[in-house]
């Protein structure tokens, strides 16, 4: 399900990084782990600490200095389809932004 909603988002491309698949448009917004049982999503820390906080049992922060820049873990089997079309949403946004110089 989530290689099927992250490729389904305009311009995304799917190719390997490290050990990970990555989803990315300008930049990498995501990636998922051969196992897919969680993903990595790139998201501001604003809205990291709110999905943490209102849904502790499926994201938690990335547990290195990517967690603090917003990178997030979504345990996949916790969330229902909506709401994960919805952080990957949130996450290709922030892969279609220009990188600051």
């Amino acid at each position: 399900m989530f290689r099927e909603i992250a490729l389904s988002l305009e311009g995304t491309l799917e190719a390997p990084h490290f050990d990970r698949t990555a989803f990315k448009v300008r930049r990498i917004y995501a990636s998922l782990p051969a196992d897919g049982k969680t993903a990595n999503l790139r998201l501001a820390p604003d809205e990291q600490a709110l999905k943490c906080m209102t849904h502790p049992e499926a994201f938690s922060p990335v547990g290195n200095a990517w967690g603090r820049q917003g990178w997030t873990q979504c345990e996949l089997a916790r969330v229902e389809r909506g709401e994960l079309e919805q952080v990957l949403a949130l996450a290709w946004t922030h892969g279609c932004a220009k990188q600051p110089r």
